[in-house]
């Protein structure tokens, strides 16, 4: 029989679609002041290999990635999925969201996506609620699955969340010497 560990925490990351740089501005703010300081900004990147948000959001979208220097226990990714979604209807215009957020976290091994849609390749946490195994690590790099969407796949993502998990080891290694700040579970 295995015996249960604890977890060790995993760095939160968050994928923000939008149209237009304010949006950007005040989704990044929310998320600052609910998840604490971002560690790492990625460049402006275009959102164009799938129409699915363009009735609802119009033509031209951007994507970026923030990832935060705070480690969280995966087992909130259900909460911050919640959490996310709240502030994305507190920014929208009526019933019209500016800005998509996709939170996740990666660890040494894995970027995994919450989702609020089912399919095969997903895992059901609870509250309505998936998860997605995105990326796999391997060699190097992070590896696309056959289910991962597109824009994952492209080299400036990979390359972002490899950028992101090369802080996150240095975090690791640095929380067995200073115990960095972990944010913990909601009580």
């Amino acid at each position: 029989m295995g015996q249960v560990k604890k977890h060790p925490p995993v760095k939160l990351i968050a994928g923000l679609i939008f149209k237009d740089k304010l949006s950007l501005d005040r989704a990044r703010a929310a998320l600052k002041r609910r998840f604490g300081e971002i560690d790492f900004e990625s460049q402006v990147l275009a959102f164009n290999l799938t129409d699915y948000y363009k009735k609802e959001f119009g033509e031209d979208l951007k994507k970026s990635f923030v990832s935060f220097k705070k480690l969280v226990d995966p087992a909130r990714l259900t909460s911050i999925k919640i959490a996310t979604n709240k502030i994305e209807k507190r920014l929208s215009k009526g019933p019209r969201r500016l800005v998509n957020i996709d939170p996740g976290y990666l660890d040494l091994a894995k970027l995994i996506l919450a989702s609020t849609k089912d399919y095969i390749h997903r895992i059901y946490l609870g509250r309505g609620i998936f998860a997605e195994m995105t990326l796999y690590y391997e060699g190097d790099s992070f590896v696309p699955w056959k289910w991962t969407y597109p824009d994952y796949r492209t080299p400036a993502y990979i390359e972002i969340f490899n950028r992101i998990r090369e802080l996150y080891l240095t975090q690791i290694k640095d929380t067995q010497k200073s115990k960095i700040p972990i944010i913990p579970n909601p009580k």
